[in-house]
Order: structure tokens, then C-alpha cells, then sequence
């Protein structure tokens, strides 16, 4: 539908009616398939009649986005139940996020009632009259960021639902290296990019005791917003900006110093090998920490929530119970929890190599370290750094 949408300037400004719960049978033939319509607020500055050519440019880029994918599980996981739960729509509807800051005429805070399912993140999501009043916004962690513009938009849904403080109070008091019956893994959720690029300041992160981290990563000027390397309607990051200080329009390429972080000796690769390496080096460290000291191997498994797994024998396949459902993860000590939360909050995050790679090394060495405690390994013979 998209491409089809996109291929010519005429076809373009049709999105306009696609957006609205208006599917033609004229269209329809076009894409030889029903098309699923498109929810824009059915009042403001956003109906069809008002967008304009003039913003055709802005349309084509957001209809090619994640933003506006209403066939993404991120806008059907509750086709099924027709509507959405009021905490998750802040995110995965315009309606609930609008309703959420206030925007709509509600008292600010989370939606009365669910949000009816067909939304997407639309053009009243980040350009509604009153977005540029919303002057801070609190992350998991507690810590209230100041925001400005747009970028209340950007921070409301991209900074996780959960933060190390809550690793923490599970696990308080509790020894380090014992099964715990009342544990359960804690998600810091997806596409995580603001609170890892608060750093230490945000707290998203499980901080160690006695550990030190870097806070927010202030790149060079003007990279100072998300909109500095994203285009604001498609996403795609500005990839040309890079070559300004770095000799290279590949950010995957650019690295931060001349030193080898995860113990290969290669100054060649990028930071995000290092950093995607050592995160494969954790996850296999708390395998091993899970079989010889909390009894039971775990597995991760990326496509099904709670994404670890009993696998009892070791043979390597997710353990299933007698209906037949893989049997979640249910032999974690604080050591593995804390490891594990850390490791999916950066791996969560498929762009901290830029948003910040060391706080994403700090968080990667510490989890790795604390589990070779548990298992009475040497850190130093890995060869990784901090």
C-alpha cells in the first residue's frame, strides 16, 4: 500500500484520505486488497483539507515509517480484544498519547478509558497545539527530564516502562546467589533510545554498587536532539551529519577511542561490534552462571514474551509444559536478574552505539564482572574493557 501511495506526487496527497476511517472502493481496486484506514483526531489542524501540497514531502516520509505501520505489531497486538489498554496506548495510539499530555482537552495523566485499537503514531502526535507546553517528562527511573518541542514526543515513547531501581527493589535484601521463587524477569521494554542516551543520569540501568557511569552523551554540536539525527517524519538517521568530524558516512563504522573494548585487538570495527560482542559475551556468561550456579540453564528467546526459558537438560530447546506453552524462566537469583535486565535495556536499543556507547560498555563490563563473581571467574583474562 505504501509504495503504491508514494510512487507518484498525485497518489501522494490520497494518503490524506486513507488517514481517515474512509476506505473507497476506487482505492481498493488500486491495491487489489481492502485497505485498513489510517485514525487522525477528527478535529484540528490534520484533516485532509488542510495538510496541503506543500506537505507532500513530510506525508511521503512519515507513510514509509515505523510510525505510521499501521500493520506492525506495534499498533495490532490488541486487535483482538479491539482496544487498547490505557498504559500501553500513550505510545501505540495518537489518541492515547494526546490523551496522556492533556492535548486533547482531558486532564493530563493516563487515559480513563482504552483507547479503540487502528491508531498510529499520526501528524497530531508530535505537531498537536499545546505538544510545545509539555516542558519535562518523568522516566521510570523518577528522574524528571526537561523537554522541548518535539522532543516530548520523542522522550514520552522511547524511554522504556521500567528502570534499574526496579531490579533493585526485587531484589533488596536477598542473597546474591540464591534461587529466588518470587523472582521474575523485569522488561525495560523496547526501542529504549532516551533513556540510554541519559546515560547515568536517567538511571534506566541496573547501577552496581561502588559504579560510577557516564551520563547523558552530549555529542558534538549542533547533534544535541533526537531530531539533530533523525529526520522527524521518516526516521532515517542523517547519516550524511557524521562525515562533518568523522571520516565516514557509515555510523556503524565510527569508533570512540583507539582501544579494543571487546578483547579482539581490532581498532578496524566499528563500536557497535564491540559493543554488540560483548553483549553476546554476557548473555553467554549468564547461560553459564544459570547452569552451574542457579541449578537450571536459561534460554532467550526474542520472539516470545517473557523471552527466557527453562531449558532443565541442557539440550538447547526451550522446555515445554504439559499444554504444550515453553515454560518461562522461573530460577533466577538477583545476580542473574540484574545481569539480565542490563543486557536486554542495550540490547533493546539497536542504535545506543550511538546514543551511548559507553554507557552501554559500563553497563556491559558490570553485569559481566558481577556474574564472574558468582562464578569465581577472572574478569581480567576476558580481555574486555569498561
Amino acid at each position: 500500500m505504501r509504495r503504491i501511495i508514494v510512487a507518484t506526487s498525485r497518489l501522494l496527497f490520497t494518503v490524506c484520505a486513507l488517514m481517515l476511517p474512509l476506505a473507497t472502493a476506487s482505492h481498493a481496486q488500486e491495491t487489489e486488497a481492502p485497505l485498513t484506514p489510517f485514525v487522525l483526531p477528527d478535529a484540528g489542524p490534520f484533516l485532509p483539507k488542510d495538510l496541503g501540497p506543500e506537505n507532500n514531502e513530510a506525508i511521503a516520509a512519515w507513510i514509509g515509517s515505523a510510525h505510521a505501520d499501521n500493520a506492525s505489531e506495534a499498533f495490532t497486538h490488541w486487535d483482538e480484544d479491539g482496544e487498547i489498554r490505557p498504559n500501553c496506548s500513550v505510545c501505540h495510539s495518537g489518541a492515547g498519547f494526546r490523551s496522556f499530555h492533556g492535548l486533547d482537552g482531558s486532564a493530563p495523566g493516563l487515559p480513563e478509558s482504552p483507547i479503540p485499537t487502528g491508531g498510529v503514531v499520526d501528524c497530531a502526535t508530535c505537531h498537536a497545539p499545546g505538544i510545545a507546553e509539555v516542558k519535562a517528562i518523568t522516566l521510570p527511573s523518577g528522574v524528571e527530564h526537561p523537554v522541548q518541542g518535539v522532543e516530548a514526543a520523542c522522550m514520552t515513547c522511547h524511554q522504556g516502562r521500567s528502570a534499574g531501581i526496579n531490579v533493585e527493589e526485587a531484589t533488596a535484601g536477598a542473597e546474591v546467589d540464591v534461587v529466588n521463587a518470587e523472582l521474575r524477569f523485569i522488561n525495560p521494554h523496547y526501542k529504549t533510545a532516551a533513556a540510554t542516551w541519559l546515560g547515568g543520569y536517567g538511571k534506566a540501568g541496573y547501577h552496581y554498587e561502588g559504579k560510577s557511569y557516564s551520563g547523558r552523551f552530549f555529542h558534538a554540536r549542533p547533534v544535541a536532539t533526537c531530531v539533530s539525527c533523525h529526520d522527524p517524519h521518516g526516521l532515517e538517521v542523517k547519516v550524511e551529519s557524521c562525515a562533518t568530524c568523522h571520516d565516514t558516512e557509515n555510523p556503524q563504522a565510527i569508533r570512540i577511542r583507539k582501544q579494543s573494548y571487546d578483547g579482539s585487538g581490532n581498532l578496524t570495527q566499528g563500536i557497535r561490534t564491540d559493543i554488540a560482542n560483548n553483549a553476546a559475551l554476557l548473555l553467554s556468561t549468564l547461560q553459564d552462571y544459570s547452569a552451574k550456579v542457579a541449578g537450571v540453564p536459561i534460554l532467550y528467546d526474542a520472539h516470545s514474551y517473557p523471552y527466557f526459558f527453562t531449558d532443565a537438560n541442557g539440550d538447547g530447546v526451550v522446555d515445554t509444559g504439559d499444554d504444550g506453552r515453553s515454560v518461562s524462566y522461573a530460577s533466577w537469583t538477583p545476580r542473574m536478574l540484574r545481569a539480565a535486565y542490563n543486557w536486554k535495556l542495550v540490547t533493546a536499543d539497536p542504535g545506543i552505539y550511538a546514543h551511548n556507547p559507553h554507557y552501554a560498555l559500563e553497563l556491559l563490563y558490570d553485569s559481566i564482572d558481577d556474574l564472574m563473581v558468582g562464578l569465581g571467574g577472572d574478569t581480567a583474562s576476558l580481555g574486555i574493557l569498561r
